[in-house]
């Protein structure tokens, strides 16, 4: 493939990763099978550009609301620009694990459209969590926490799609990424997003990748003992819990 063909099918990449995690507008490209799979590499860089959006919108209002109702803003447009695709997954997620005795009725769950008790519950506490911890970090704080913990749950993505296999293989989100995402895609990603943390955070970096990795193992280890895999429901409880653990790191060392 020739020097254009390459950044052609970058650029193609880039497209396919910002239209699966965002409902940012992107150009109509030419979808193939293994698109999102090759996409996964550029999760980190989704997660950077969410975050700058963030930050900006701070910045915006930080003169104009109270710390409380910035971070409340915050949320909403991390809500509304992923369109919910997270909170799906955990809701989802939660409901299967919740309800679920076996492999078969957790997975017969998580394709039900309809919310239970335990996804309910599940949300409610994430987005009360959430909104606690963005107001909780100081404003010359808000930024760097704020983008790390986006590029870090979007790079959640990569070892799970990396080490585990689908746990169902019919079809789903997850079965498109599941044990297809490259060494290479892997390591790139991990560098790109390690590399954002490190520059946003400096030596405060260390715990954020840290809790992101040990958050990666534990869900990574129950998904494997329980379905023998991954769901795309699973991907994004693993996003959820990895944002939510940053923030933490945030408050805590703040």
């Amino acid at each position: 493939m020739n020097a254009i063909g390459q950044i052609r099918r970058l650029s193609d990449e880039i497209t396919v990763a910002f239209q699966f995690l965002t409902r940012i507008p992107m150009p109509s490209i030419a979808f193939e099978a293994d698109s999102l799979s090759r996409a996964t590499k550029f999760f980190p860089l989704v997660g950077l550009v969410i975050g700058s959006g963030a930050m900006v919108l701070r910045k915006l209002l930080e003169f104009h609301l109270n710390r409380s109702l910035v971070a409340l803003v915050v949320l909403i447009y991390l809500v509304l620009i992923t369109g919910c695709l997270h909170e799906d997954g955990l809701a989802d997620t939660a409901d299967g694990f919740g309800g679920g005795q076996t492999k078969e009725q957790i997975l017969a769950i998580f394709r039900d459209s309809r919310i239970g008790s335990y996804g309910a519950t599940a949300l409610v506490l994430s987005l009360l969590a959430r909104y606690l911890l963005l107001a909780s970090l100081p404003l010359e704080h808000f930024a760097a926490y704020v983008i790390s913990s986006q590029v870090l749950c979007r790079w959640s993505a990569l070892p799970l799609s990396y080490f585990l296999a689908p746990a169902r293989e019919q079809d789903g989100q997850g079965a498109r990424i599941a044990r297809l995402a490259s060494f290479t895609s892997l390591i790139f990603g991990s560098i790109f997003g390690f590399a954002v943390v490190a520059i946003a955070l400096r030596w405060s970096a260390a715990a954020p990748v840290l809790v992101a990795i040990i958050t990666v193992l534990l869900s990574g280890w129950f998904y494997a003992r329980e379905l023998g895999g991954v769901t795309g429901d699973c991907f994004g409880a693993t996003s959820q819990l990895t944002e939510i653990a940053v923030y933490l790191c945030g408050v805590w060392a703040l």
